[in-house]
């Protein structure tokens, strides 16, 4: 339900389970992989990046026995509706709406993010209908005044929310309308960096008037980039150095790690709307999705701290997805129903 690293134990037993973990010995693990193909660009490599025992995924678990619940998935059309609030930029406004714009747009060259879309869209409900794969943005509304203040908690979010859909230009979407929060750099949350990067779960009609799923996500570039922001950024104390160690593909830590967050909301929020229907664990409250399964896995061959097979353009850039206007992006990969196993586009077996 809430985006927190719980990468050394969790990762190092889904990549056993998947048989993805790395045949390489020991001692050659400790200089970064390089995988260049011939004569194409560009180059593939699975960066090691030293992992945290911290737990970035709140209420996850051991658990892999992924059920279904019996409650409704998002499997109409998928309206996003932004809430930008605090002061953003243009630019940063851009490239997340690009992100978004991209889960439905199949143009961009493979493996795309419609194509890591694809995994979240194999989820069903009990009629057996699948998760949308038309995902819009239905509308945005800009709150610079800090309406509720720079420091949020996950009730006040819900105000944030209800003030945003008391606007004219933004409507009350509860068929189709799931409601994005973005926070600026400077807007702290409940538990922010020290237990979640980002949650999701659905508003109370006393606070809101309706029950709409939404989710929450923080640019953590000023706050804690060594958290939120992996594998952009990691702890200076751990091997390998501080933030930086990965060249971000849209050059900022800050954008390019929340990205990935919002992959890992979104498609939560997708399968598990209402916290009735896809997760593991006994407990609603604290279940273990779709995206805590394969949390700090972006490509083939991860687990035991190493991120995966990614890509790497001429300027050093990684990404493991291309994305609509040029973009390319690193975004975790997903717990697969089909595989039984974490799965993304830019799998090489």
């Amino acid at each position: 339900m809430s985006h927190f690293p719980k990468y050394l134990l969790l990762v190092t037993i889904l990549s056993l389970l998947q048989c993805r973990a790395s045949a390489t010995p020991n001692n050659d693990r400790q200089q970064e992989q390089q995988f260049q193909t011939l004569q194409t660009n560009p180059s593939f490599f699975n960066p090691r990046v030293p992992l945290s025992s911290s737990k970035r995924f709140e209420g996850s678990s051991d658990l892999v026995n992924l059920k279904y619940h019996m409650g409704p998935v998002l499997s109409s059309p998928i309206n996003i509706y932004l809430i930008w609030y605090g002061k953003w930029s243009q630019d940063h406004k851009l490239t997340i709406k690009d992100f978004l714009h991209s889960i439905s747009d199949s143009r961009a060259a493979s493996p795309s993010v419609a194509d890591w879309w694809r995994t979240v869209s194999l989820y069903t409900d009990q009629t057996g209908a699948n998760i949308s794969r038309s995902v819009y943005i239905a509308g945005e509304y800009a709150d610079t005044r800090y309406s509720h203040g720079n420091a949020l908690t996950r009730l006040s979010v819900q105000q944030v929310i209800a003030t945003a859909v008391r606007s004219k230009p933004f409507p009350v979407d509860h068929r189709n309308g799931i409601y994005l929060v973005l926070t600026a750099g400077d807007v702290t949350m409940e538990d922010y960096c020290r237990a979640v990067c980002g949650f999701h779960y659905f508003t109370f009609p006393s606070m809101v008037g309706y029950t709409l799923p939404y989710a929450w996500i923080g640019n953590s570039g000023r706050q804690c980039p060594e958290v939120c922001a992996y594998p952009f950024a990691v702890p200076a104390y751990m091997a390998g150095g501080g933030p930086g160690q990965l060249s971000p593909p849209n050059r900022d830590v800050g954008i390019d790690g929340m990205i990935s967050v919002i992959g890992h909301e979104l498609a939560e929020l997708s399968s598990n709307p209402l916290v009735n229907a896809w997760y593991a664990g006994e407990d609603p409250t604290a279940p273990t999705e779709i995206g805590d399964l394969c949390e700090g896995l972006y490509g083939s061959g991860g687990g035991g701290g190493y991120i995966g097979q990614v890509m790497k353009d001429r300027e050093g850039k990684t990404f493991n997805l291309n994305g609509r206007n040029g973009r390319k992006f690193l975004v975790q990969w997903i717990w697969s129903p089909v595989l039984k196993a974490c799965a993304g586009p830019n799998a090489i077996d």
